[in-house]
């Protein structure tokens, strides 16, 4: 028997009772507003809402936000609408529509709620923060095994991209789990992709193909106890994706850096990256002996800049802020993964909806 999500139950229960308080209302307000029918009235206020609100980038999380962020569209575009035509123009339809509101509470009513249900049945792609374009695409692992990770990939000429128009629709949560088996890995420049069918899946090639072929055991080590931690989680499909082998060039061969591990925060956006930097690989300096001083110093100092430059280079570019770990972090995975493990449970989470917070503080009983 699948289990219904509480949440979900609760905003169906709130829109059925929204529903019924909107058809008392409509005999009325139809003959207020002289609308012939249902689908005329809500031509004239209900579909309004994209036309007066920016719903690709604006992020609601409340139905009072998203009344106020339409009551305060409608009067910039009965201003705009005001700047445009001539008073040999009137009526215009904009103002007709106004009229009604400001002289019928019952309109007022009617639209109060009209609105707070049209949030509710877009509640998921209405509250989410969403990425930035240039964001929305990921290109991760090594020159000749690199794979994409986008949120709504398709193949258009010749190359993978994101159907813009279909970002905020996205229903999985963004760089998580669930959204790398919604979506899968993308094969550069071929109409191919690399699915997930289950969370086991995608956690055998993470740590199997990506982490194990950049060759670093420190990289596998912390692989090894993020897969644990997932398969261990409440809700693994939430978990944000320790994202391996970011690469800094994206899907040019000729890229500079590739970042260990990043991890996208789903509700917020913020980044942070990992950098394993054992001295072996990032600062040991060979073939001194037949140089002087000068020259192993400047070599060195070489050597530091070139890691300098990679961590502002990525926070420059994509925000992302770096932690790095060394040589006497390294000899402590357990430790560093409980670093990591801080930024697997979102920062931050949706604000609740203002009916689901009093309708749990209802059911609370001090006595039971």
């Amino acid at each position: 028997m699948i289990k219904r999500d509480p949440d979900k139950a609760k905003i169906t229960e709130e829109i059925n009772a929204l529903t019924k308080q909107i058809r008392d209302l409509e005999p009325i307000v139809l003959k207020l507003t002289n609308s012939k029918n249902i689908q005329s009235l809500n031509g004239k206020y209900g579909g309004k809402y994209a036309e007066y609100i920016d719903i690709q980038n604006a992020v609601i999380d409340t139905p009072d936000k998203f009344t106020a962020l339409y009551y305060e569209g409608f009067k910039k575009k009965l201003a705009s609408v005001k700047q445009s035509v001539s008073q040999s123009q009137y009526p215009n339809s904009y103002f007709d529509n106004f009229e009604y509101l400001q002289k019928h509470q019952e309109v007022r009513t009617w639209l109060s709620l009209f609105l707070k249900r049209t949030f509710l049945r877009n509640y998921d792609s209405l509250s989410k923060n969403k990425p930035k374009p240039e964001d929305s695409v990921i290109w991760i692992g090594q020159n000749n095994a690199s794979y994409g990770l986008l949120i709504t990939p398709r193949f258009k000429d010749g190359q993978w991209e994101n159907d813009k128009s279909e970002i905020r629709h996205f229903k999985q949560g963004y760089w998580t789990i669930s959204h790398i088996l919604e979506t899968g890995l993308v094969i550069p420049s071929l109409e191919e992709k690399i699915p997930f069918k289950e969370i086991n899946d995608y956690l055998v090639f993470f740590k199997n193909v990506v982490v194990r072929n950049s060759g670093s055991f420190h990289e596998l080590e912390i692989a090894t106890r993020y897969c644990d931690f997932v398969r261990n989680a409440e809700k693994p499909g939430n978990v944000p994706l320790l994202i391996p082998e970011f690469r800094y060039g994206g899907i040019s061969q000729k890229h500079k850096y590739r970042l260990d591990f990043t991890i996208i925060d789903p509700v917020n956006m913020s980044k942070v990256g990992f950098e394993l930097s054992p001295w072996s690989t990032h600062g040991e300096l060979t073939g001194t002996k037949n140089k002087t001083q000068k020259e192993i110093n400047e070599e060195a100092r070489e050597n530091f800049e070139k890691e300098m430059q990679k961590l502002k280079s990525y926070f420059r570019e994509f925000g992302i802020t770096i932690m790095v770990y060394t040589d006497t972090d390294l000899k402590d995975y357990d430790s560093i993964f409980k670093d990591i493990s801080k930024y697997l449970i979102p920062v931050q989470t949706p604000q609740q909806l203002e009916f689901q917070a009093l309708a749990d503080l209802l059911a609370f009983r001090p006595y039971d």
